[in-house]
């Protein structure tokens, strides 16, 4: 049975977790429809561009998700709130290390080629709203960009590892030693 779709932000949730899960190389329509129980004729309603302007309306999604939760508050708040903010916001958006992160995913592939100006997009800003917050919290610039840096590549490496080994504590467990190492400094 069709599953009734009103807003395209729906049809883009569904679709996103197909891509979680299968990838974009994965993701065929029929698998697309199968999954999301939507017929081909909704997907194409919303969009009209296929498959690749469904990945490309999820990763403008995911990025306007995380400038609002993430970036921005990293940038204009209080830095000691919002790096405390970035660690929670971090561990519920991917779900405890349950869900994949989707732009890093498509960083992994030949889909990075397709989409690689969000892709780097988006990590960059991560770090530079990281760094930043870091540097107005009294950490020298150099000390900033390699703390940030580091953050996210444990992040996304945490991500990894927790889905690899089926093993979500992975993650949990790493987010903290960050989240602790990340303190001690600004202290």
């Amino acid at each position: 049975m069709t599953r009734t779709v009103f807003e395209k932000s729906d049809a883009i949730t569904l679709v996103a977790e197909v891509f979680r899960e299968l990838g974009y190389e994965g993701a065929s329509m029929s698998n697309i429809t199968a999954r999301t129980k939507l017929s081909k004729g909704s997907l194409y309603h919303f969009f009209p561009g296929g498959k690749e302007e469904m990945a490309a309306e999820i990763m403008a999604n995911i990025d306007a998700w995380f400038v609002d939760e993430m970036f921005k508050p990293l940038e204009e708040d209080e830095p000691h709130v919002a790096i405390a903010g970035m660690w929670q916001t971090t561990d519920a958006y991917f779900r405890s290390g349950r869900r994949i992160c989707l732009i890093g995913a498509f960083a992994l592939d030949e889909t990075r080629d397709r989409f690689a100006g969000a892709i780097r997009g988006y990590f960059y800003r991560w770090i530079e709203a990281l760094s930043g917050a870091l540097t107005r919290a009294g950490v020298k610039t150099g000390e900033a960009n390699a703390l940030a840096e580091e953050a996210v590549v444990g992040i996304q490496g945490a991500l990894i590892l927790a889905r690899a080994l089926g093993d979500d504590g992975i993650f949990g467990r790493t987010l903290q030693k960050l989240r602790e190492q990340m303190e001690a400094r600004l202290r």
